[in-house]
């Protein structure tokens, strides 16, 4: 018969998850952002920082490295170029960015899970990049290919993640040369979600984009949006070889490519939040501009990741008020360039999912819903400054970005939601709770939190009294024993496989 208690948790999170996906029990496929955006900064701010970016364009200008056809590019289209150095004049860089598409659509291979990035629409991502890995049962370790398979599947089954991204932990038992091909092979066969490319060598996002061919047909590719390259430009005022040739890769396929510089105020930007914003603004825009030079159109995508830091130790601080005052203010300067918008995310400097992590991770994934970024990575699974993915921040964060969809949905105030019938039934002084009105909406009408624990403490020591971080990792490992793949055509599944196969054959081993 199985444990009962087991049996309970259960139902309690198929309801969770019926609450979440609404009535019709589908899952959204994105965010349809129905509330108004937070304005914080108000015209003349706003100004003053478009000016300063614009100054650092046409002044100070940006280092363009290591990459003779960025250079001629620039210098074809009119800009100022001295060694590597390039300067545009005023007006020049935002006039580019006009031929970037304000929403584009990223197919994935199954049409329900399609995405539109840009406008009003807002699609969450899990956290891109860590080294390391954390969970309760083993603890603090470097990623492996086996996690790295376990997050694609806990991503693909979260309703509250619309993206996969790419780098989830990196998996750091594969060789730094060929482990691109297998994070893709993953994304592709054990999730439906749409999914990012690599980017760190040329090859590699060469690589991305032919199996992105593979899996969805030279047709379909050359026609839409079908991958993405995700990319930092190298702050303050770099924008290296490993950002331009992505540009010309992903752009040049008309693929979309996010770009966003990270800056440290203190470190990589001035000491000063208004001052590095515009620096982030300056690069974002010198990056699209570019991407409109090699293909008008190709979708674009503007990033900030703009964090303050302790300047006794170093250390980049998460969920304080500079970074966030920095979501706000960027989500107004993206919409002023009629640009999607990428930024912030569930961001904390905690070493595991506590109080800490929580409270920074609220603040700051808060600011960035309000804000109205379109795209954003690191919405689940961030700990320790990005070195680590949490596999029980992962679904605490998820169950978190799933109620936020149901804030950003809006306040319904139609014949059902008013609830006259219930008035007509319910006498004064009586009670709704087994009215008509109450009966029929009782499962969807309000956020059923799949980790939060509400129940009496009676209720709560029967179960074990179990904290939020010991309840997610009974979460996440009954949901891979629950796992089934999606399907996929067995003959583009083995040309995939051949592919990779193939890849992996002609290069060599490297661990850096």
């Amino acid at each position: 018969m199985g444990n009962p208690r087991r049996r309970a948790s259960a139902r309690r999170a198929e309801r969770a998850d019926r609450s979440r996906l609404g009535a019709s029990g589908a899952t959204p496929a994105y965010v349809k952002r129905q509330v108004p955006f937070y304005e914080f900064l108000g015209e003349e701010g706003l100004v003053k920082l478009e000016d300063q970016a614009e100054w650092l364009i046409q002044e100070i200008g940006l280092e363009f490295r290591e990459d003779p056809q960025a250079l001629q590019a620039w210098k074809t289209a009119g800009a100022d170029v001295n060694g590597t150095r390039v300067r545009a004049p005023k007006g020049m860089v935002r006039e580019l960015c006009k031929t970037a598409p304000a929403q584009f659509t990223q197919l994935s291979r199954n049409p329900e899970r399609t995405v539109h990035i840009g406008g009003s629409n807002q699609v969450f991502a899990p956290v891109y990049g860590p080294p390391f890995v954390r969970d309760l049962e083993h603890g603090r370790r470097y990623g492996s290919i086996n996690d790295f398979e376990k997050l694609v599947k806990l991503t693909y089954m979260l309703p509250g993640l619309h993206h996969n991204g790419l780098v989830t932990c990196e998996p750091c038992d594969v060789p730094v040369s060929k482990r691109h091909l297998d994070m893709l092979y993953n994304h592709m066969r054990f999730s439906d979600k749409p999914h990012l490319g690599a980017i760190t060598e040329k090859s590699r996002a060469e690589d991305s984009v032919a199996m992105a061919r593979v899996l969805h047909g030279t047709e379909t590719l050359e026609n839409n949006c079908v991958v993405m390259g995700n990319v930092n430009t190298n702050s303050p005022l770099l924008v290296d070889k490993v950002v331009t040739e992505a540009i010309q890769v992903y752009c040049g396929a008309g693929q979309g490519i996010v770009v966003v510089p990270f800056i440290l105020s203190g470190a990589m930007g001035p000491v000063s939040t208004a001052a590095s914003i515009a620096q982030a603004l300056a690069e974002a825009m010198m990056c699209c501009a570019y991407s409109q030079l090699v293909r008008p159109g190709a979708p674009f995508v503007l990033g900030n990741f703009l964090s303050s830091m302790s300047l006794k130790s170093g250390a980049p601080t998460f969920g304080m008020p500079e970074p966030v005052m920095s979501n706000y203010i960027v989500g107004q300067l993206a919409r002023r360039l009629n640009l999607p918008l990428r930024c912030g995310g569930a961001l904390t400097a905690s070493k595991t999912a506590d109080a800490q992590a929580a409270y920074e991770s609220a603040d700051s994934m808060h600011s960035t819903v309000l804000a109205g970024a379109n795209f954003i990575l690191h919405s689940a699974g961030w700990l320790e400054g990005g070195l680590c993915t949490g596999f029980e921040k992962l679904v605490m964060d998820a169950d978190r970005l799933a109620a936020y969809q149901v804030m950003l949905s809006g306040l319904p105030t139609d014949e059902n939601a008013l609830a006259r019938d219930a008035y007509s039934e319910v006498e004064p002084a009586g009670h709704f709770l087994g009215c008509s009105h109450t009966m029929q909406n009782y499962q969807t009408a309000f956020y059923e939190s799949a980790l939060s624990d509400s129940e009496n403490v009676e209720s709560w020591e029967e179960r074990g009294a179990k904290d939020m971080q010991q309840r997610a990792y009974d979460r996440w490992t009954q949901m891979l024993k629950d796992y089934e793949a999606p399907p996929i055509d067995p003959a583009v599944d083995e040309a995939l496989k051949d592919f990779v196969a193939r890849r992996k054959s002609e290069l060599p081993d490297a661990w850096y």
